[in-house]
C-alpha cells in the first residue's frame, strides 16, 4: 500500500522558520516543501495552531526538537486529514481532528501519528480544539496520572491564566479537586477565579505559603503542578500535606532546587516531573486513548471550553511569541493557518 492523499495537494506550503536562534523577530514565512507522510502518519492540512511555552524556548535555541522530529515550531494543531500513510486506517482520511505533533504546527500542512489525534466533531470550533491538545495531554499525565489527583483533593498550580494553568483549572473542578492557584496581579487573580479557581492568590503581594497555609487550616494541598522550579520548591513543599505529590514540569525559574530531604522523609512527599516531547509515540497513543475516554468528552459536549486569548495569521508569529513572553496572555495564544 501506499500513502493515501487529495489529488489536489500542493507539492509546497507556507511555514514558520528561523534560520537561528534569537528573539520573537528571528521568525519568518517561507514557502516549503509538503512534509513526507510516514506509514503511521496523517498529513492534516491546519486551520489553527497552538502557541506553546516550548515553542518560544524552542525558538530561542534552549529546547531543541527531538531526534526525526520536524524542525518547524508548533505542538498542537486542528484541521482536516488530506493524506494518510499506509498503515493509518482508511476511515480517518477527511476527518476533522486535533493532534498532537511532535513539531511542524506552524504550517499549512503537518503531519502527526494518527494515534495522538482526537476526533473533533461539528459542535467543537477547530479554533478551540487546536487550543488543546498540548495542554490537555499535559495536566491529565501530570496531575491525574503522576500527581494522582482525586476527588476531594486541593491542587495548587502556578501561573493559573497560563494555556497550562487555566487547563488545569477547569480539569480540577470537572473531577471534584479544589484549585488554587497564583497568579503575578489583580486582573488576573480575577480571570483565575472566573474560570474556576477557588482561591487565586497574587503572589506579588501576598506569601502564597502563608496563605495556603490559613487557606486549608494546616492541611495543606496535595498536588503541586509546578512550572516555575528553583527557589519555588521548597515552598511549594511547604504547602504540601502529607503524602503530597509535588510535579514540575517546567523550570522556568532554574533548574536547581535547595531542599530539606528530612523533611520529604517526616512529610511523605513525593517529587516527580516529565517533559512531554520527548516522550514516545507508544507512550502518547497510550495517552491520547485515555485522554479520549476521560477527559475529550467533556470539551466536544461544551461542558468545557478552552480559554482563548488572542489570535494572530500565521504570518505574524513573532507577534504572537512576543505577547506570550510579554506575559500579557489569558489562556491560549492561537494562529490562524487555514481559518476557513
Amino acid at each position: 500500500m501506499e500513502t493515501i492523499a487529495n489529488p489536489e495537494l500542493p507539492d509546497t506550503m507556507r511555514a514558520i522558520t528561523f534560520a537561528e536562534p534569537g528573539g520573537p523577530d528571528v521568525l519568518t514565512l517561507e514557502e516549503i516543501a509538503l512534509p513526507q507522510v510516514k506509514p503511521e502518519d496523517v498529513l492534516i492540512r491546519v486551520a489553527y495552531a497552538g502557541v506553546n511555552r516550548p515553542d518560544c524556548i524552542q525558538r530561542a535555541g534552549n529546547y531543541p526538537a527531538p531526534s526525526g522530529a520536524s524542525p518547524i515550531l508548533g505542538l498542537e494543531v486542528s484541521g482536516q486529514v488530506v493524506a494518510i500513510g499506509e498503515d493509518v486506517p482508511p476511515e480517518m482520511l477527511g476527518q476533522f481532528v486535533a493532534a498532537l505533533t511532535p513539531g511542524g504546527g506552524y504550517a499549512e500542512y503537518c503531519t502527526a501519528p494518527w494515534q495522538h489525534c482526537l476526533n473533533v466533531p461539528e459542535a467543537l470550533p477547530l479554533k478551540e480544539a487546536a487550543a488543546l491538545p498540548e495542554t490537555l495531554f499535559t495536566v491529565w499525565h501530570n496531575v491525574f496520572e503522576r500527581g494522582l489527583a482525586a476527588e476531594g483533593e486541593r491542587l495548587l498550580v502556578h501561573g493559573g491564566t497560563s494555556g497550562i494553568g487555566t487547563m488545569a483549572v477547569m480539569l480540577a473542578k470537572a473531577f471534584g479537586i479544589e484549585a488554587i492557584v497564583t497568579c503575578g496581579d489583580g486582573a488576573k487573580c480575577a480571570a483565575a477565579r472566573e474560570i474556576g479557581a477557588d482561591l487565586a492568590i497574587n503572589y506579588r503581594e501576598q506569601d502564597f505559603v502563608e496563605v495556603i497555609k490559613q487557606h486549608t487550616k494546616g492541611e495543606g494541598v496535595n498536588v503541586v503542578l509546578d512550572m516555575v522550579s528553583g527557589d519555588y520548591v521548597p515552598r511549594n513543599l511547604q504547602c504540601l500535606a502529607e503524602d503530597g505529590r509535588h510535579v514540575t514540569i517546567a523550570v522556568l525559574g532554574g533548574p536547581k532546587a535547595d531542599l530539606n530531604m528530612a523533611y520529604v522523609m517526616m512529610r511523605r512527599l513525593t517529587l516527580t516531573g516529565s517533559t512531554l516531547r520527548p516522550r514516545s509515540d507508544a507512550f502518547k497513543a497510550a495517552l491520547a486513548d485515555e485522554i479520549a475516554q476521560t477527559a475529550w468528552p467533556l470539551f466536544t459536549s461544551r461542558e468545557l471550553k478552552p480559554v482563548m486569548d488572542l489570535s494572530f495569521p500565521l504570518a505574524e508569529a513573532a507577534a504572537a511569541h512576543a505577547r506570550m513572553e510579554a506575559g500579557e496572555h489569558i489562556g491560549k495564544i492561537i494562529l490562524e493557518v487555514n481559518p476557513d
